[in-house]
């Protein structure tokens, strides 16, 4: 299934693809869907024939989940990129965290703070979870993930880089597009550890492009991961890390200054076009 968010009429909708349509499942965004029991099931039973269907041309797509409780995001997992920024490949998952005031729909523009000098990009592929677990493991951990989506972390590297901890460089608000859909595992090769190619454009210059069979902690070691530490509920985030190719990394060293369109896809997951857009001012 391919899942999704969709804004209507000043509000929020939880969407399934069902052909050309988005037919409704009657909850306000997929976070609140998947809270509920049997999601999955009632999800599969929606058809454009039995409940209120939307055009998909012209659908403007929020965040896949507009409000996660948790969106836990992983450094230095692909092995290329690790190699790029001059380090060693780690032993343990490099984790910090985003707030929902930064994440925005697949369309929406990407706002460039006034405050960076080096604003750059990382596609992702993003784990959602569809039931809460703690301290999951094998099999429990593969049934946790409701399925996949697209993630740009995009990133002042200015400020990631001001102290050894990169919190500060992540949440800037409105810089994080994640989408259009959530797509589940039955639909990917790999399953819950989906090989699929990744890729993100600058102006319609390719700055990346790999395949997430390069990743060192694979999605669901990153959920008994993870989980180990913190309780993880329905609709929380797991971003898995980006592949080489970061402007940061380049030499000489590229940044977005605001004007450029920023597209991030991945196969079989569908793709994120934002423009990135100057911050107006309060």
């Amino acid at each position: 299934m391919r899942l999704a968010t969709i804004r209507i009429d000043g509000t929020t909708r939880a969407v399934k693809l069902d052909g050309d349509v988005l037919v409704d499942l009657g909850a306000a965004d997929l976070g609140a869907l998947l809270g509920q029991d049997g999601w999955a099931e009632r999800a599969a039973a929606a058809t454009a024939g039995n409940a209120t269907a939307y055009a998909t041309a012209g659908a403007e797509f929020a965040p896949v989940v507009p409000g996660p409780s948790k969106v836990v995001c992983v450094g230095l997992n692909y092995r290329n990129h690790i190699q790029e920024m001059g380090r060693d490949l780690p032993e343990y998952p490099t984790l910090f965290a985003k707030f929902a005031d930064a994440l925005i729909g697949a369309g929406d523009d990407i706002v460039r703070p006034d405050e960076t000098g080096e604003f750059d990009w990382e596609v992702e592929l993003a784990v959602v979870v569809g039931k809460p677990v703690r301290r999951a493991r094998g099999v429990q951990a593969e049934q946790a993930i409701a399925g996949f989506t697209v993630l740009n972390d995009i990133t002042c590297r200015d400020w990631q880089f001001r102290t050894r901890e990169w919190l500060q460089g992540k949440i800037w608000d409105s810089t994080t597009p994640v989408g259009p859909y959530l797509v589940t595992p039955d639909e990917l090769p790999g399953g819950v550890r989906p090989a699929l190619d990744v890729r993100l454009t600058v102006d319609g210059e390719v700055m990346q492009s790999d395949t997430t069979a390069d990743l060192l902690f694979d999605p669901v070691t990153l959920v008994e991961y993870v989980s180990t530490i913190v309780r993880l509920n329905p609709g929380d985030i797991i971003a898995t890390g980006t592949p080489g190719g970061v402007g940061h990394a380049r030499r000489p060293q590229r940044y977005l200054l605001g004007g450029e369109t920023v597209v991030a896809e991945i196969e079989g997951l569908g793709r994120l076009e934002n423009k990135v857009v100057q911050e107006r001012p309060a």
